[in-house]
């Protein structure tokens, strides 16, 4: 049981599908808690429920902004971050606005995650720079501005769009970040290999919709 509590520490037990309902994000949460994972990832409407569900738990409830295209505009992510803080989300997980980067356009995506932190309050943001639409000068460029803007993490992919987590891409994220920040991988995490390689190469965070798989292979093998 070691090995899987060590494994379900890193992972943010994911579930973003737009039709779950109440009953959905209890079995979430009762599943974060006997696995322990570190935290259940969801929509903002579902903050307060999960909140309630894991007052006197160690698993967080981490909430999603700006989620899946990033393409929200900047004051309407810093309200979002707000409100889910208020609700009770203990981390956030923004997508940062990619077409803003592609273009060039660095004040924009700065003043972006810059503003989301600011109204996250102190409440850890991982910065989703969709990795699958980057390229390596593109990632590296996204990493030092989350840096730069105050993000405590940066993480790979929704797993919405094109690309998943790659052990090239934690090699090079890592490599840019360095050890204060976090680094999630995330997008297409479905066997515990791919998992272990994932944090071998520098993940300190995984993101997965496939938890319990995951682990029944664990316990299987």
């Amino acid at each position: 049981m070691e090995i899987i509590k060590d494994f379900a520490s890193y992972v943010d037990h994911t579930l973003l599908d737009i039709s779950a309902g109440p009953a959905d994000i209890e079995q979430l949460c009762s599943e974060a808690v006997e696995y322990g994972f570190a935290s259940v990832c969801i929509y903002p409407w579902h903050i307060a429920q999960a909140a309630d569900l894991l007052r006197a738990e160690k698993a967080k409830v981490c909430a999603v902004i700006g989620f899946p295209s990033g393409a929200t505009l900047t004051e309407v992510k810093m309200v979002e971050a707000m409100r889910a803080v208020e609700k009770g989300a203990q981390e956030l997980d923004m997508v940062v606005n990619i077409g803003a980067l592609k273009a060039g356009d660095i004040n924009t995506f700065l003043k972006d995650i810059f503003l989301t932190v600011e109204g996250a309050g102190g409440v850890p943001v991982k910065a989703i720079i969709e990795t699958g639409l980057l390229d390596d000068d593109q990632k590296k460029q996204a990493c030092e501005l989350a840096v730069k803007g105050g993000a405590s993490f940066v993480k790979t992919c929704t797993g919405f769009s094109c690309g998943s987590a790659t052990v090239e891409d934690i090699k090079l994220m890592r490599a840019i970040v360095g050890n204060s920040v976090g680094v999630k991988a995330s997008g297409g995490i479905k066997s515990y290999a791919h998992a272990c390689a994932l944090i071998d190469a520098g993940a300190s965070r995984l993101g997965t919709s496939s938890s319990l798989k995951i682990i029944q292979e664990t316990i299987s093998g």
